[in-house]
């Protein structure tokens, strides 16, 4: 079963109905007048709602646990007959408490106002119990003031702390600090006079109460309190800024190609401008023939359709024979296979991809046509394959991956010369023949053009085409 964050359904115009700090609306100290935008601010709140489902379970496991000891504990000896038994009837109450906590938590609707209940049912459960001791053993008031069962009150403020936001924390532990002194003020007043002591002895060996000893519970609630509400503030900070480096990494992945934004963040060194590897690689140029008057002759929202369309289509070929999409140049497409990192494929991965969108097209002109894009647009592509450098541009504010070498350059220079040999694709003879070596084997024909003059080269090159 994997652990993913739940679906959030609010109301159009509301916010999700678990209570949620300011602190968690801003991010964290020293920026806090920054505010959170909306997509980390539902990040968070569902990091919440998994914490209170979790604390939940957490209860129900220590009610659990508690009536089973009661259940096979033997009854002590010494305690007294008592027609009512308090114990099991509060355990069975909290159970049903928290059984109903659970619910609200996994259907996404635990209100503010029900946490800080249960923070209070906690309490008053864990404190009425030990308050019941000293009816069912016959003793004074103070004697259920030595109770081990007190110490149970730091397992519901360390719960507390399975939610990062430290005011929760800070509520509970005020709570069991005024419920425990309550539980003090009581038990001197109701107990007879001369109950009170200064003798750590006669506290420790009889229904004595020791106003220090009372006075130390007290201050330990609230010392342990403070410590966990501290920590849980920095993690706090710690969460925000995970989340939203998270929602970061994610947007940056679909910014960029996956390979491009795997070498960015497993860098075990900051990146920085003129760092560069060489490698042997393919380069694969796409560009959409006669796309500028058809841009021209719709309206923009067509054109942004179109090129959604063709997006769709050459992306997913290109990362299914492992390249991956340097850029986006308008009605063009930059993809390399080789570069990011090494490969004895690239040729051939090129050449492939190119010759599956190439036989693609169709589908993207049914497409087209089912929105009303009757031009019958052509894709033209070219590769050529070679010694590339795969470097980082830029300066310390912006940078940028790119490949630079002859390949790249050739490529797009083929990509333009399909017009003139009214080509659909063209690759150099040299890349195609190291394809051929690495395996490829063409599925459509293919027609040998000799010794081709390119503009913008020198000299004469030997070529491959796909036709139509």
């Amino acid at each position: 079963m994997t652990n993913r964050p739940p679906v959030l359904k609010p109301v159009a115009g509301s916010r999700p109905r678990l209570a949620l700090g300011d602190a968690f609306h801003r991010v964290g100290a020293g920026t806090r007048a920054i505010p959170l935008p909306e997509r980390i601010r539902r990040l968070v709140v569902a990091e919440e709602l998994n914490s209170e489902r979790l604390i939940g379970w957490v209860q129900l496991a220590v009610v659990v646990t508690f009536a089973s000891l009661y259940a096979i504990a033997p009854r002590p000896a010494d305690a007294g007959m008592v027609m009512l038994q308090p114990v099991p009837i509060a355990l069975g109450l909290y159970f049903v408490f928290t059984l109903a906590r659970i619910a609200l938590a996994r259907r996404d609707r635990l209100p503010g106002w029900f946490v800080y209940l249960s923070m209070l049912v906690d309490t008053a459960m864990l404190f009425g119990l030990i308050w019941s001791f000293h009816l069912q053993y016959s003793q004074p008031p103070a004697f259920y003031l030595k109770v081990p069962t007190f110490t149970y009150i730091f397992v519901f403020i360390a719960l507390r702390a399975l939610r990062f936001d430290p005011r929760f924390v800070l509520t509970q532990g005020v709570i069991a600090a005024l419920g425990w002194l309550a539980m003090a003020l009581y038990a001197i007043e109701a107990s007879a006079p001369g109950t009170v002591t200064r003798s750590f002895t006669t506290y420790l060996s009889g229904n004595a109460i020791l106003i220090g000893a009372e006075f130390d519970k007290v201050f330990v609630i609230l010392t342990v309190t403070a410590i966990l509400a501290l920590a849980l503030a920095r993690a706090q900070s710690t969460l925000i800024t995970a989340i939203r480096e998270s929602s970061a990494t994610r947007d940056m992945r679909r910014f960029l190609s996956e390979g491009v934004a795997d070498v960015i963040t497993s860098a075990e060194a900051e990146l920085s401008a003129g760092q560069a590897v060489e490698r042997d690689a393919a380069i694969l140029m796409l560009d959409v023939r006669g796309f500028t008057p058809f841009a021209t002759s719709v309206s923009p929202h067509k054109v942004v359709e179109a090129l959604t369309l063709y997006h769709a289509l050459a992306v997913p070929i290109v990362e299914r024979h492992g390249g991956v999409i340097d850029k986006f140049l308008g009605d063009g497409v930059m993809a390399t296979f080789g570069a990011v990192a090494p490969s004895e494929r690239a040729a051939v991965d090129a050449v492939a991809a190119l010759e599956e969108i190439l036989a693609a097209v169709p589908h993207w002109h049914a497409a087209l046509c089912e929105r009303g894009v009757d031009e019958a647009l052509q894709i033209n592509g070219a590769v050529s394959a070679g010694r590339i450098v795969f470097a980082t541009l830029g300066n310390a504010e912006r940078l940028e991956y790119t490949v630079i070498g002859e390949p790249a350059n050739l490529a797009a220079k083929l990509e333009k010369h399909n017009k003139a040999e009214g080509s659909l694709g063209l690759i150099d003879a040299t890349t195609y023949k190291a394809a051929l070596e690495q395996g490829y084997r063409p599925s459509r024909p293919v027609r040998l053009l000799d010794q081709r003059a390119i503009d913008g080269t020198m000299g004469r090159t030997d070529l491959v085409a796909f036709d139509a």
